[in-house]
C-alpha cells in the first residue's frame, strides 16, 4: 500500500484520477458490450477493438470540454466515448437507425457530432490529418482558443496526408495535437516491418515544432504531459505532436485475440493493461474503495445497457432514405425522368465595368470576401508577389492581408484538407489547385471526404468550400500532365457540385454561386479563356448564376451541339461555318455539369432532333455518354439521328502543340463531326 505522503503526491489531483478512470470504464463497457453483440448476433456492424488504448481518450478528456474540436479514425469510438459522444445515438448510428447521430448515413466508421466536438471521423488512414488543421486554422482565425487534437495510429505515420498536414501546421502555427496513438502495430504490420524510422516524435522536430514520446499506459504520468502541451497549444505556442505508446490487445479487426503478439507479449500487455491497471491502483493508493469503483462500474454499465436497447428499439433507415442528405437540395441528385426547371440568372443591372476573365475572377473573390468575413484563400503561390501563377489572386493579398489570403506549401492534400476542415465550422474558403491534373494528388481529400461528409453526417456537418482549377488544355505546349480536362472523375462522386465557364461574365456569376453555396464546388477555368476570353461588362456588385441552368448560345433549328468551357467557342465557330453550308446549329453552353441542366437541353433537341456533345476530355467515358445515352433514351420516338458525342482521342495531351490540337475537338472536326450526324438529313 502506499504511504500518507505518496497518495497526496502523485502528481496529479486524485478527484481527476477518478475522472479518467471513469472515462476508462465507460470506454471498458462499450467494448464489453459490442463485443457481445457481434458474438451473439444481437447486431452487426463492423468493428475495430481499441482495447488497451483507452487511457489516451480518458486523459484528454480531462483536459479538454465539448468547445474543442477532435477528428478520428475508424477505430476512435473510445475517442468518440470519452470526447462525449451521446452512447445512445453512437450505437443506433452504428446500427445503421434512424435514431443514429447521423441518421444511419455513416455507421460506425463515420460518426460526425458537433455538439461535443467529434467532428470528422475517417476510414481513410492519415486523411483526417489535413481536415483537423482546417478545423485549427478556423479557431484561431476566429481567435476562439480552441484546441484541436486529431487522433490516429501509428500506421498512418506513413501515409503523406500526415506529413503534410503537420508541415502546413508547423509552417502557420496552428492550435493542434497530433495524437499518435502508437499500438506498436499497423492494422496487421508491426512498426520494424513497415518503418526503418519508428522515432514518430522526431519527425516533429524535424518540421519545426514539438514532439514527445510518453507511456499512455500510465494514465498520471500521460495527464502531466498532457497537461502543458494542451495548455501551450491553447495559448498559441503552435503545433505539437505526441507519440502515445500504448499496445492494442485485440486483433485488427472483430474481437479476436491480437494474433500478431506471442504468448508472452499478450499476458504482458494485459499486465500493462491501463483498465484494470488503474483500477487496481486507485484501490492500493486508497483514492477510491471498491464499493465506490463498483459504483463507476455499474453506472456504465447501466449507461451502455440503456444505449444498446435504445439502439435496437430504433427503426432501421429504409431505402427511403437513399438521397437524402447527398446534397442541401435533393433535386441535385440526377434522377432518370426527373429534369427540374430552375429559374435562369436576372438580367444585367447597375453597374458594370468591362473586364477579362482573369480580372472577373479577381474581382469575385474580392467581393466575397468583403461579403463574408469567413471567405478566405488558399493555395500555392496566391499571395503578393506574385498574385498567382495565372495572376487569379493578383492584389488580394494586399487588400486583405495574410490572414485570409494564404500562399500555401506545394502540398494538394494539406491545401484541400485544410478547406475542408474549416468550411465544415462555417467558413468558407476557397482553395486553388493550379492544375486540373493535380487534382489526381489530393483526389482522396476531394471526393472521400469533401465529397460525403454531408451525406455520412446525414447534415449534421455540410462543406461550403469551392475549389478553382485551372485546365491548360487548348494552348499548347504544357504536354501531358497539365493539360487534362477531368470533369468526368469528379462527376463520378455523389456530393460534388462543378461550374465550368465559357465566357467572362459565367466566370463572375457562377464563381460566385460556389463561394455562397452550402455543397462543395469546383470551379473549373479554361486557361484559355482566362486570358483569351474577350472582355465583358461585369456587375460591380454581387452578380450570381444560379447552378444548374444552361444557357443557349446560339439558336439553331438543324441540329443542337452541347459543349462548355472553351469548347463552347469552337462550336459556335463551327455553327457559324456550318451555316453557310445550309446547317443551323443551336449551341448550349451547359455552364455547371452538376447540377445539369437537362430540361433546357432536351428542349432544345426536342426542336432540332439531332444533337452532339463536345467536350475537350477524352471521349471514351467522357460525359458526352452520359448526355447522349439521355438523349437518345428520352427523346428515341422523335430523332432524325442517334445523339452523340464527340471528345478527345484517349491518348495523354501531347507536348507537341500541333498534336494536341488535332487530339482535341476543334472548329474544323466539330464541322466534320456534324456533317456525320447530318449526312442522312431530309
Amino acid at each position: 500500500m502506499l504511504k500518507d505522503a505518496e497518495r497526496t503526491n502523485l502528481g496529479i489531483e486524485p478527484a481527476v484520477l477518478l475522472d479518467i478512470y471513469r472515462q476508462m470504464s465507460r470506454i471498458h463497457e462499450v467494448d464489453k458490450a459490442i463485443r457481445s453483440g457481434l458474438s451473439a448476433g444481437r447486431f452487426q456492424f463492423t468493428y475495430w477493438p481499441m482495447t488497451g488504448q483507452e487511457a489516451i481518450p480518458a486523459t484528454l478528456a480531462t483536459l479538454t470540454d465539448a468547445n474543442d474540436y477532435m477528428v478520428t479514425i475508424y477505430r476512435g469510438i473510445h475517442d468518440q466515448v470519452a470526447k462525449g459522444v451521446p452512447l445512445k445515438g453512437l450505437f443506433a448510428e452504428a446500427m445503421s437507425r434512424q435514431d443514429g447521430l447521423n441518421k444511419g448515413k455513416g455507421g460506425s466508421p463515420h460518426i460526425s457530432d458537433p455538439t461535443s466536438g467529434s467532428m470528422l471521423t475517417t476510414a481513410i488512414v492519415g486523411a483526417g490529418a489535413p481536415i483537423a488543421n482546417g478545423l485549427a486554422l478556423a479557431a484561431k482565425m476566429r481567435g476562439e482558443g480552441r484546441v484541436t487534437v486529431v487522433n490516429f495510429g501509428d500506421g498512418a505515420t506513413s501515409i503523406g496526408a500526415v506529413h503534410e498536414a503537420m508541415n502546413l501546421a508547423g509552417a502557420w502555427k496552428l492550435p493542434i495535437i497530433f495524437m499518435c496513438q502508437n499500438n506498436q502495430i499497423g492494422e496487421y504490420t508491426k512498426i520494424p516491418e513497415y518503418t526503418a524510422g519508428p522515432d514518430f516524435a522526431g519527425r516533429a522536430t524535424a518540421l519545426g515544432f514539438r514532439g514527445v514520446k510518453v507511456d499512455a499506459n500510465d494514465p498520471i504520468a500521460f495527464h502531466a504531459v498532457m497537461k502543458e502541451i494542451v495548455e501551450d497549444v491553447r495559448a498559441g505556442k503552435g503545433p505539437a505532436f505526441v507519440e502515445a505508446v500504448t499496445l492494442r490487445l485485440g486483433t485488427h479487426a472483430g474481437f479476436a485475440p491480437n494474433e500478431l503478439l506471442t504468448k508472452d507479449e499478450l499476458a504482458a500487455g494485459r499486465e500493462n493493461w491501463p483498465v484494470p491497471k488503474t483500477r487496481a491502483f486507485l484501490l492500493e493508493a486508497g483514492l477510491a474503495t471498491e464499493a465506490e469503483l463498483a459504483e463507476i462500474d455499474g453506472a456504465a454499465k447501466t449507461e451502455v445497457d440503456e444505449a444498446v436497447a435504445f439502439a435496437l428499439a430504433s427503426a432501421p433507415i429504409t431505402e427511403e432514405d437513399m438521397l437524402t442528405d447527398v446534397y442541401g437540395d435533393e433535386t441535385v441528385v440526377p434522377r432518370r425522368g426527373v429534369y427540374p426547371v430552375r429559374e435562369e440568372e436576372a438580367p444585367v443591372s447597375g453597374e458594370t465595368k468591362m473586364m477579362a476573365m482573369y480580372e472577373a475572377i479577381i474581382s469575385v473573390q474580392d467581393l466575397a470576401m468583403e461579403a463574408d468575413e469567413g471567405v478566405f484563400l488558399l493555395g500555392e503561390d496566391i499571395g503578393d508577389p506574385p498574385g498567382g501563377v495565372f495572376k487569379t489572386t493578383a492584389g488580394l493579398q494586399t487588400k486583405w492581408g495574410k490572414e485570409r489570403v494564404r500562399p500555401t506549401p506545394i502540398a494538394e492534400q494539406a491545401i484541400i484538407g485544410a478547406a475542408t476542415g474549416a468550411a465544415l465550422v462555417g467558413m468558407r474558403p476557397v482553395a486553388e489547385i493550379m492544375f486540373s491534373d493535380f487534382m489526381g494528388v489530393c483526389i482522396d481529400q476531394i471526393t472521400n471526404h469533401a465529397a460525403k461528409q454531408r451525406y455520412m453526417s446525414g447534415s449534421a456537418t455540410n462543406v461550403p468550400m469551392t475549389i478553382r482549377v485551372l485546365v491548360a488544355g487548348g494552348l499548347g505546349g504544357f504536354g501531358a500532365q497539365h493539360s487534362q480536362s477531368l470533369e468526368a472523375w469528379l462527376l463520378h462522386v455523389p456530393g460534388l457540385k462543378i461550374a465550368y465557364p465559357s465566357t467572362t461574365l459565367d466566370a463572375r456569376g457562377l464563381l460566385a454561386s460556389c463561394i455562397f453555396d452550402e455543397d462543395p464546388c469546383v470551379h473549373f477555368e479554361s486557361m484559355a479563356m482566362v486570358f483569351g476570353a474577350p472582355k465583358q461588362a461585369v456587375p460591380i456588385g454581387d452578380y450570381r448564376i444560379p447552378l444548374g441552368v444552361a444557357k443557349v448560345r446560339r439558336e439553331g433549328s438543324d441540329i443542337t451541339l452541347v459543349s462548355f468551357g472553351w469548347q463552347v467557342n469552337q462550336c459556335l465557330a463551327a455553327a457559324e461555318e456550318l451555316a453557310k453550308e445550309g446547317i443551323n446549329a443551336e449551341v448550349i453552353d451547359l455552364r455547371s455539369l452538376m447540377p445539369l441542366d437537362y430540361h433546357r437541353v432536351l428542349d432544345s433537341v426536342k426542336k432540332t432532333r439531332r444533337a452532339l456533345v463536345v467536350h475537350a476530355a477524352t471521349e471514351f467515358c467522357g460525359l458526352g455518354s452520359e448526355i447522349a445515352s439521355t438523349i437518345n433514351e428520352e427523346l428515341f420516338s422523335i430523332l432524325k439521328a442517334p445523339a452523340s458525342r464527340f471528345g478527345a482521342y484517349y491518348s495523354p495531351i501531347s507536348f507537341s502543340p500541333a498534336i494536341e490540337a488535332a487530339q482535341m475537338p476543334n472548329k474544323g472536326s466539330i464541322i466534320a463531326r456534324v456533317r456525320e450526324v447530318m449526312k442522312d438529313r431530309d
